[in-house]
C-alpha cells in the first residue's frame, strides 16, 4: 500500500477513536439524529471544476448509510489534468460515474462508508470535439474505497421546512482495482506528439490522485 494511502487510513482511524471516545464519556446516549430518512443531494465540485453533475441519494437508519451516487458530463482537461495525460495533450470526458456506499454512523452527522464505483472514461485530444470521430479509446475503470462523511444541517433546531436543509462534507479514496484495458494501459499513435505514446488507466480523484473532496447541498426529508 502506498504511503498515502496508509496516511489516510491512520487519519481515519485517529479520527474514528476520537469521535468513539467523545461519544462514549455523554451523558445522556440518545439515539441518532435523523433516523430512518432520505437525503437528496448534489455535488458542488462537479459543476465548478468539471462541467458536470452529481446528484446523491442518501438513507440512514439508526446505525447504518446507505447511498447511491450518479455523477454525469465530468470533463478533465487542461489544468486539472496532470502527467501522461497532460504531456500527450489529451483530455477525458467521463459520461458516467456511478456508484454505490454502504457505512456505519459515528455520530448523528458523520459516517464511514465502503464504496464501490465503475467510471466509463472516454480519451479524445484536448480541444476536440467530444464526438465518435475523435474518440481515441473508451474503457472502464472499477474502484473500491473509503469515503468519510459529515453532514451539517443549519437549521435542523427550526420547526419548519428550513429543518431539512442540508450539506455534506466529504473527503474519499478510491482506488483503482480494475479496469476493462489489458494490464490496465494501452498504445496508441498520438498525432500532436507523432510518436506511439502510452496511457496507463487514469485514477478519479483529484489532480490525477485517487482522492476526492467535495461539497454537496440539498435537502433531508422528514423529522428528527
Amino acid at each position: 500500500m502506498q504511503k498515502n494511502s496508509k496516511a489516510f487510513l491512520v487519519a481515519v482511524t485517529i479520527l474514528l477513536l476520537a469521535q468513539t471516545s467523545f461519544g462514549q464519556t455523554t451523558k445522556d446516549k440518545k439515539d441518532f439524529l435523523y433516523s430512518n430518512r432520505f437525503s437528496v443531494l448534489a455535488g458542488l465540485i462537479q459543476p465548478i471544476a468539471l462541467k458536470g453533475g452529481n446528484v446523491e441519494v442518501d438513507y440512514f437508519t439508526k446505525k447504518m448509510s446507505f447511498d447511491y451516487s450518479h455523477g454525469f458530463s465530468l470533463d478533465m482537461s487542461g489544468a486539472t489534468l496532470t502527467g501522461d495525460a497532460k504531456t500527450q495533450l489529451l483530455a477525458y470526458h467521463l459520461p458516467h460515474s456511478i456508484g454505490f456506499g454502504i457505512g456505519y454512523r459515528i455520530t448523528s452527522f458523520l459516517d464511514l462508508r465502503i464504496e464501490p464505483k465503475i467510471h466509463m472514461w472516454e480519451v479524445y485530444y484536448d480541444g476536440e470535439t467530444l464526438n465518435t470521430a475523435n474518440l481515441i479509446k473508451s474503457y472502464n475503470t472499477y474502484t473500491l474505497g473509503l469515503g468519510l462523511y459529515y453532514r451539517y444541517m443549519p437549521f435542523q433546531k427550526k420547526d419548519n421546512w428550513l429543518q431539512g436543509i442540508t450539506t455534506s462534507t466529504s473527503i474519499r479514496w478510491w482506488p483503482n482495482i480494475a479496469s476493462t484495458l489489458t494490464e490496465n494501459s494501452f498504445t496508441y499513435y498520438n498525432k500532436l506528439t507523432y510518436k506511439n505514446e502510452t496511457l496507463q488507466a487514469a485514477n478519479i480523484g483529484i489532480a490525477g490522485s485517487q482522492f476526492i473532496f467535495n461539497v454537496s447541498v440539498g435537502y433531508t426529508f422528514g423529522g428528527k
